[in-house]
């Protein structure tokens, strides 16, 4: 979407926007809109490929959803993020919230996530989420680990809560590791953890899959140095060739 056509869109969102089961609508602030339309100025602005690993600002984050297909209606119902500066993680910047959710909750869900409907009957709306965690994100690129389940939620909860494409760059850790490790046979956060001597806590809690991601994206994040990539640009090169 152009910056323009944006803006517009942006104008007529207060009292537009969905809240995802609130029964109604609910508008954005003035203050919210200036900010989604800064940080659409700032992803088109920043680039993010030519920073040095060690100075690179990244959001690590996690989602705990009702299911695994937003195109069928399964929702996001809670979103946990950690910052990180190069391999640092910034242990007391994190963000975390429930997000409001009408409909059942399945069993295996609850029984995987701690999370009933009653948990979340208080929690805020969506869309009201996705505002303060791009406030928090901000124009950092985000880290997830094997991303696409985090990326199509986030696409899709964009576009039905703003009618605007998701635009921040998600970097899935499997970038790393693949280049790394290329033998590795791990996939899941909890094996690739304990592979690593992370002691793994709070599994299948957005914040606690969230913090764990980062200690792996840390320790990935000095072993791609090592094989002589200084920017995401070197990573991404490097993954066109293999």
């Amino acid at each position: 979407m152009a910056f323009e056509p944006f803006i517009q869109f942006v104008r007529g969102l207060q009292g537009k926007v969905n809240t995802s089961g609130m029964g109604g609508n609910q508008g954005l602030s003035f203050q919210q809109i200036a900010f989604l339309r800064q940080i659409h100025r700032d992803l088109h602005q920043e680039d993010k490929l030519t920073v040095p690993l060690e100075e690179l600002g990244v959001v690590v984050f996690d989602i705990e959803t009702t299911g695994f297909y937003p195109e069928q209606g399964d929702e996001i119902i809670s979103l946990g993020a950690v910052k990180m500066k190069g391999g640092i993680i910034r242990e007391n910047d994190i963000f975390y919230s429930l997000v409001f959710c009408n409909n059942k909750i399945p069993e295996s869900i609850q029984n995987l996530t701690g999370i009933s409907g009653v948990d979340l009957q208080n929690a805020p709306p969506l869309s009201d989420v996705l505002v303060r965690f791009f406030e928090f994100a901000k124009g950092n690129p985000l880290v997830a680990h094997h991303a696409n389940h985090e990326k199509a939620f986030m696409q899709a909860a964009s576009w039905k809560q703003f009618r605007t494409p998701f635009k921040h760059r998600v970097i899935d850790t499997s970038f790393l590791y693949r280049l790394v490790e290329p033998n590795l046979q791990l996939t899941r956060l909890e094996d690739l953890c304990e592979y690593h001597d992370i002691p793994v806590t709070n599994r299948h809690h957005a914040l606690g899959d969230a913090v764990l991601t980062a200690k792996l994206w840390s320790i990935y994040i000095q072993k791609i140095q090592q094989l002589g990539c200084c920017t995401l640009r070197d990573v991404y090169n490097r993954l066109a060739n293999l």
